[in-house]
This record gives C-alpha cells, structure tokens and sequence, in this order.
C-alpha cells in the first residue's frame, strides 16, 4: 500500500514536470513569433513611451492584441499615476495610452 502511494505520488509529479514544461515551451514558442514580427525594439519602445507618458517605465511587454503585435509599456508618472502605452510594434507609433484606474473603472462598468 505504502509503494502503490509511492508510484502514485511519483507518476503524479512527473506528469506536473512533463505538462509545465510543454506549456513553457509552448509559450516560448509564442514569444519568439512575436519578437520575430516586431519591427521596433523594446529599447525604442521604452523611448516612445517614455516621450508619451513622462515618468519611469516599470514594464514592457510583447503581446498580440486584436491581431496586432503590440508593445504594451508601463509607466509611473510622478504622481504616481501608472499610465499603459500600447505601440505598434511595426511602425512604433502610439496607438494609445491610458491611466490604469481609468482602465480599472471601465471594467468596473462593464461588469455591471
């Protein structure tokens, strides 16, 4: 009883380790595709947004939105106010930008 415990426990974790890293993969994969399709660096990015929401940039992200590969940056301005500027990753323009409570209450009101 105690081994089939054992084997049980062990299969269980190799399953765990198996199916965490083909999603890793997975998801790196996806990474590289993106970084393929950009064009602006994440260097340039981070100088666009900064031009666009002054401040310090805590983020940038890489992602695909409505079709789009787009560079998503954060920045903290010095009211402490974090602002999301979404570049397009081809052309390096901004698409848009926007106050994250902003973003927050407009969830807020589509829940409701």
């Amino acid at each position: 009883m105690k081994t089939l415990g054992i084997v049980t426990a062990g299969v269980a974790g190799l399953l765990l380790a198996l199916g965490s890293s083909v999603w890793a993969d997975d998801k790196e994969g996806k990474v590289t595709d993106l970084v393929k399709e950009a064009k602006v660096t994440i260097d340039q990015a981070i100088k666009t947004a900064s031009e666009a929401a002054p401040g310090t940039v805590v983020e940038a992200e890489l992602e695909k939105k409505h079709g789009k590969t787009i560079w998503e940056v954060e920045v903290l301005g010095a009211d402490g106010t974090v602002t999301e500027v979404h570049i397009d990753a081809a052309t390096g323009t901004v698409i848009d930008k926007e106050a994250k409570q902003e973003k927050k209450k407009k969830e807020g009101k589509k829940g409701k």
